[in-house]
Formats: structure tokens, sequence, C-alpha cells
């Protein structure tokens, strides 16, 4: 059966924990800062794990996890801080990780039937960013739940996507390996 299963439960976490985030409030920054570890350490491990069944910009995402890991250490380390850095750099970190999840979707549109769920998250992490790097400090406070919400979010449709991409393709490397053509997908486009 393979991976592919493993990325699908994983985006699914990764929806449970979007909905649970984006119920916070501003008032416990100490609390959303300590999450943040937790999630960007999911994000770490979800770019590690991307980067090895999938070759094509491994290094990209290589580099991205051990962005995460460093988020992830200062958050436990010290929460209140990294919430008030990681709110003024918010913008460049939406961006990033947006640039990212929209080029390797592009390119996956070969073997994915779902690649434009990707391109739609992250065109609309890049929108974010240039948005949030417009607003005031106090204002990206607020802007840091939903980010930390929506970073899981993202990841959450990303998982799903590359689970699809991964379970295509096993198909695809199954009927050529065997000389036995692969069902058509009436679900493909």
């Amino acid at each position: 059966m393979g991976p592919w299963w493993v990325f699908l439960l994983t985006g699914i976490a990764w929806l449970i924990i979007a909905m649970v985030v984006l119920r916070f409030t501003t008032t416990s920054v100490v609390t959303i800062g300590v999450l943040m570890g937790v999630v960007f350490l999911g994000a770490m491990v979800n770019e590690f794990l991307i980067a090895s069944v999938w070759s094509p910009w491994r290094w990209a995402r290589v580099l991205m996890g051990v962005l995460f890991l460093v988020g992830a250490m200062w958050a436990f380390i010290s929460p209140f801080d990294a919430f008030w850095a990681l709110a003024s750099a918010l913008g460049v970190l939406f961006i990033l990780q947006g640039a990212l999840v929209l080029i390797t979707s592009i390119e996956s549109k070969v073997v994915n039937s779902v690649w434009w769920l990707g391109v739609v998250a992250g065109a609309l992490e890049i929108l974010i960013g240039f948005w949030s790097s417009q607003q005031v400090i106090s204002s990206r406070a607020a802007l840091l739940i939903f980010y930390v919400g929506f970073l899981a979010l993202f990841r959450g449709i990303t998982e799903i996507v590359v689970a699809f991409e991964l379970k295509g393709a096993q198909k695809d490397r199954f009927a050529a390996a065997t000389g036995v053509p692969a069902q058509p997908d009436r679900n493909r486009i």
C-alpha cells in the first residue's frame, strides 16, 4: 500500500490542529508561543518526510525543515519572546512557505490530478504574507494566531495533496513494473 496514507492521516491531523488553534485569543501569548513550537515541530517532521519521498526540490524541503526546527526550539525556550518576534517577521515566513508550496505543486502537475489545491494554498500563503507585512505590530499579534492556524490548515491541505500524488505515482509505478495497464481513475482529470 505504501506511505501515501501516512500523508493523508497527517493532513487530517493538521486540519484538526488548525480548528483548535483558530479558537485561541491574544490573551494567552505564552500558550500560543508553546503551541507554535509544537506546530513548527510537526511542520519540520512533514518537511523531512516529504524530502525523503519526493526528490524534486529536496534541498528546499530540508532547508524549510531546519528553519522550522530552529523556530520550534526558540518557541520552547522563550515562548513570550518567540511570539512577539515571530509576529514581527510574519510576512516573510508566509511568503517563503507559500512560494515553496506553489512551486512544488506546479511541478507535480504531471503526476498529480489535484495539483491545483497546492497552488491555491501556496498563493493564499503568499497573499497573506504580503498583507501581513503591511500591518502594525499590535495587529500582527492577532494575526499570528491566524498564522499558526492557517499554517496548520495549509499544511493539512498540502499533506492531503501529497498523499494523492504518491497514490497516483504508486499506481503508475505498479503498472510499469508489471506491464498491466493501470485502471483508469474516473476522478483523475
